[in-house]
């Protein structure tokens, strides 16, 4: 990073916008316009809402990003003022094409780093068009409201991107420096309102140049690396500055785990009681456990504490194995092997084990050693972005994008009934875990009244943010925490949004309570040579985890004295292995990449989203591992652009963005200094880079005779061997089988027609079985399936409807809850229509609902559980919501019928004596909704989630018990 220095007006402000523009039929394309340092200072002093005369429409202006904060905000503030959503960005940095002077897709780097970016104004041809409206649309309405508001005040999300979006919205609009101003609040209620309404501020430029350093590094890192990787690699592919190294993390996690090597250990324990006072019976058999975790396995890893006082967030390190130790009888203890001959005690195998229990044998037990204290574990802090998101992964099993989209919702504003539209948390994009006074001493009073006395500490915990936290920000809280989880669960508040406040609540209440206490008991027991000790633990007083209780059982030890007697009641033998370092699950790489300082807490969640998409890792169990793809552009990125790939690099870049934000050091040197060495870098590797894909193996094609190549699927992240002309005409398809693998059935033409376009008809295989396609596809689509007795069944007849959104003819076909109208234009089209009883396309209903996310018109659909709203614009938008009670009662009349759910399919009657890998419980034999797979799972969910694959064995007794009630329901 260069060295810091105060910016200047000339060294990094691009000119400004200019003032006057034709208004774009498509697109506007305008440079960036950041204002130089000279000009803010000659503006107007900010003046409170109110003061000044209005406009022509008798309004002051408010835009926000989203509707919903709209709707939130408009009941605060009355109707002096007129509230409009942007939708988020108004304007995009410009892809496609280079222009002239363009190194890099709309930054012109040598003109000093001026941006070009473009409005979408999308098609005007069809003024009919549905969907998601366009920029320019948003564009359009924000003018019309702006030219006639004596203000206008931009009150997008008190961020860098927010402060970005401010400015471009300020820029795009040529808005008068005189009477527009910048409002930031952290909560959306009437107070923090009014409070920012009342203190209204300038655009903070510094804090955009610091949003324009990020995107113009996130851009000239991208697309060059992106198209590089394209060309050697396989399409499809992207990199960039933060993505990238994420996937670093779980591709150098995973090379750990295959270089790891598994040990084997052994543990000895005495179960111990005073003498006379237990009996128990020995069973040598059950004295000696064996491993049941096989070295190189690697199963899901539950939640470790590595201190006594810190609640398990998520999964760090390698959890201890059960042991498989019988729970003490009541009057007895467990104590482990310490030291023996007084040396640590390492038992590296059975023999060993043997031994030592045998020199521990017939000497007597005596406790040598107590020691008695009271231990406290303390709250801890209220949340960040990344903490909630961590929390959120391993209590509740959210993803973090499922965790940001229902925080996003509960800052903006819920429905609740007769409390009306309600913001229940603050801003949740945070790295700050303070509180403002106000809301301090609200929860301090609540306390008392809540919990009693007791449970409020004399003075505020206080608790330190990380080193990049911005401190005018606050904590993830409650907006009220006179809202309470019972209350707003009686208002209406339910499923994942009550789960996540419910979450918020308790870890911000107990964050401000007292310590928990507990009283705790250290043993020695001397045995002969041998030295034994144990631990108890007992809860004196639950302090915070009255409302935030944590998995912490108790273990009470027996009455204990020293030089006490002991009886040993057994010595149990335990086989262990070392494990490898735990996987990443989605908790866990968040809290890596906060570590490392990759990425901010906005960006966590579309990380992890993107690189999954691109197929450099992928889930299996809640647990991240690394692709073929992405090891090998990991492995190519690390070897041609080293600098890029460095943790320390992407954190130090982090550091620059909050020094470009304080105006301690420049925006274009910071770039600068960066593509200097990054060009050449890129001009060396797009020459010297060897390819990955299309090496000949050597061998050819078993059905045409050309060369077998090394190709790369960006679907499934896997290197697989397949033909060279699979381009070719005629092409061939063919793949080889990887190890283990059967080869791919190969298409069959049959003798059947397509009802299409009467073609014939090749038998294909799919994951759910065979079936008929047309030999005309990709230009005709038409499929069929089969019946037990292999003979076509029709599964799409042609129409004469017409798709409402493409004009593409429409298809008749069976679902499995019914007939519908399918699109012949899938998949650009996914358009699709629900038949009624008489066989006639159902009439949307429209409900007169808008989109709360795009603005689109929602539709009625109907479901399992009966019709809901979902948006028009699908795909492009999935937002979906239940239908409110009034809305019900409006469209009673006119409401779809619930489409009744597919009847259960009755389970074979098999034997399952397999055990639950998690818990050791008995297992059920389960039917996979993908594919119709057997699996079998823990009876004792959803308490324990434990699941495994069916064995051959057991394969082979369900596909006997199948044909048996085929059999029998033939016979009758």
């Amino acid at each position: 990073m260069p060295t810091r220095k105060k910016t200047t007006a000339t060294d990094d402000a691009p000119p400004a916008a200019p003032k006057k523009r034709k208004p774009a039929v498509k697109k506007s394309a305008v440079p960036t316009g950041v204002e130089p340092a000279a000009a803010r200072r000659t503006r107007t002093a900010p003046a409170a809402a109110g003061e000044a005369p209005a406009g022509k429409g008798g309004y002051d202006l408010l835009v926000v990003e989203s509707p919903a904060k709209a709707k939130t905000i408009n009941k605060y503030l009355g109707s002096k003022f007129k509230v409009l959503a942007s939708y988020g960005h108004v304007r995009d940095l410009a892809t496609g094409r280079r222009q002239a002077g363009e190194e890099v897709s709309g930054i012109r780097i040598a003109d000093g780093w001026k941006l070009r970016y473009l409005v979408d104004a999308g098609a005007k041809k069809n003024a009919k068009r549905k969907g998601r409206r366009t920029q320019q649309d948003i564009l359009d309405e924000l003018k019309a409201a702006a030219n006639k508001a004596g203000r206008v005040y931009l009150a997008s999300d008190p961020d860098r991107e927010g402060e970005a979006i401010s400015w471009h919205i300020a820029d795009e609009l040529q808005l008068d420096p005189a009477t527009t101003f910048r409002v930031r609040f952290n909560e959306i209620t009437k107070g923090a309102i009014q409070a920012a309404m009342a203190a209204p501020d300038r655009i903070d430029m510094d804090r955009v140049k610091a949003q324009e350093a990020r995107r113009a590094m996130d851009r000239v890192v991208g697309f060059p690396l992106s198209g590089l990787l394209g060309e050697k690699v396989t399409r499809g592919l992207s990199a960039g500055r933060v993505q990238s190294v994420a996937v670093k993390l779980i591709v150098d996690r995973e090379r750990e785990i295959e270089a790891f090597k598994t040990e084997e250990y052994w543990e000895l324990t005495a179960l111990l009681s005073p003498q006379g006072t237990v009996t128990w019976a020995v069973d040598p058999k059950k004295s000696k456990i064996l491993a049941k975790k096989k070295p190189g396995e690697d199963k899901a890893k539950k939640p470790v504490a590595e201190k006594p006082d810190e609640e398990p967030t998520v999964a760090d390190g390698e959890p201890e194995e059960k042991s498989g130790i019988p729970t003490p009888p009541a009057g007895s203890f467990l104590a482990k092997l310490a030291r023996f001959n007084g040396a640590e005690v390492k038992v590296p195998n059975e023999v060993e084990a043997d031994r030592l229990t045998a020199a521990l044998t017939g000497v007597p037990y005596v406790v040598s050693k107590i020691e008695q204290k009271d231990q406290q574990q303390r709250p801890r802090p209220p949340f960040t972005t990344s903490t909630l998101q961590q929390d959120a992964n391993v209590r509740l099993k959210f993803a973090a994008s499922r965790t940001m989209q229902t925080a996003q919702r509960l800052y903006e504003g819920v429905d609740l009934g007769s409390e009306g539209t309600v913001a229940l948390i603050t801003y949740m994009r945070t790295d700050s875990t303070r509180i403002g006074p106000e809301a301090l001493k609200a929860v301090r009073d609540f306390i008392p009244g809540a919990f009693g006395d007791r449970y409020l500490p004399d003075k505020a915990n206080l608790y330190a943010s990380g080193k990049s936290a911005q401190e005018a920000h606050e904590c993830v809280r409650p907006t009220d925490v006179a809202m309470t989880p019972d209350r707003v669960a009686r208002a209406g508040l339910a499923g994942d949004q009550l789960r996540l406040y419910t979450l918020v609540w308790q870890r911000y209440v107990a964050s401000q309570m007292t310590n928990a206490v507990f009283a705790v008991t250290s043993v020695e027991v001397t045995a002969g040579p041998g030295l034994f000790r144990a631990s108890g633990r007992i809860e004196k007083f639950d302090g915070f985890r009255k409302v935030m209780p944590t998995k912490s059982e108790d273990t009470e030890l027996p009455r204990l004295t020293e030089k006490m007697p002991l009886d040993r009641l057994d010595l149990f033998e335990t086989q262990h292995f070392t494990q490898p370092p735990a996987r990443f699950n989605e908790g866990s790489l968040v809290k890596q990449m906060e570590k490392e300082g990759i990425g901010r807490p906005s960006t966590y969640a579309s990380i992890i989203e993107t690189i999954q998409a691109r197929g450099y890792v992928r889930q299996d169990a809640r647990r991240f591992f690394a692709t073929d793809v992405g090891k090998t552009v990991t492995d190519l990125l690390v070897q041609w652009f080293p600098k890029v790939m460095d943790l320390k690099f992407t954190s130090h870049f982090e550091e620059a963005l909050d020094e470009i934000e304080t105006g301690k050091c420049g925006y274009r040197a910071v770039l600068d200094e960066f593509w200097g060495p990054f060009s050449k870098d890129l001009e060396h590797a797009r020459t010297a880079m060897p390819p990955q894909k299309g090496i000949e193996t050597g061998e050819k094609c078993p059905q045409c005779g050309r060369a077998l190549i090394v190709l790369f699927s960006q679907k499934t992240g896997k290197q697989f061997v397949g033909c060279s002309g699979y381009k070719e005409d005629p092409a061939c398809k063919y793949i080889k089988p990887g190890e283990g693998e059967e080869a791919r059935p190969q298409p069959v033409l049959t003798d059947f027609d397509c009802p299409l376009c009467g073609k014939k008809m090749y038998q294909r295989v799919s994951k759910n079985g065979p079936f008929l396609g047309c030999s005309g596809y990709p230009e005709c689509k038409g499929t069929q399936n089969l019946d037990a007795e292999g003979k076509p069944v029709v599964s799409a007849t042609p129409t004469d409807i017409k798709c409402e959104k493409c004009g593409s003819p429409m298809l008749r076909r069976e679902g499995k809850r019914g007939p519908f109208l399918g699109c012949t234009g899938y998949p650009k089209c996914k358009n699709i229509v629900d038949l009624g009883a008489d066989g006639l396309p159902v009439k949307a209903v429209d409900p007169g609902v808008a989109c709360d996310k795009c603005n689109s018109p929602m539709t009625v659909k109907k479901g399992p559980r009966g019709p809901f709203l979902a948006c028009t614009a699908y795909p492009k938008c999935r937002n979906a919501k239940p239908l409110s009670a009034e809305l019900k009662e409006k469209l009673k009349d006119v409401l779809p019928a619930a489409t009744p759910a597919a009847p259960k399919a009755k389970m074979p009657e098999v034997l399952i004596d397999d055990q639950c890998p998690e818990c050791s419980g008995p297992m059920k034999l389960q039917k996979s909704r993908f594919g119709g797979r057997y699996f079998l799972g823990c009876l004792k969910y959803p308490k324990c989630k434990g699941t495994s694959k069916v064995s051959e064995g057991l394969a082979a007794r369900i596909t006997a018990a199948e044909a048996e009630a085929a059999n029998a329901v033939v016979a009758v």
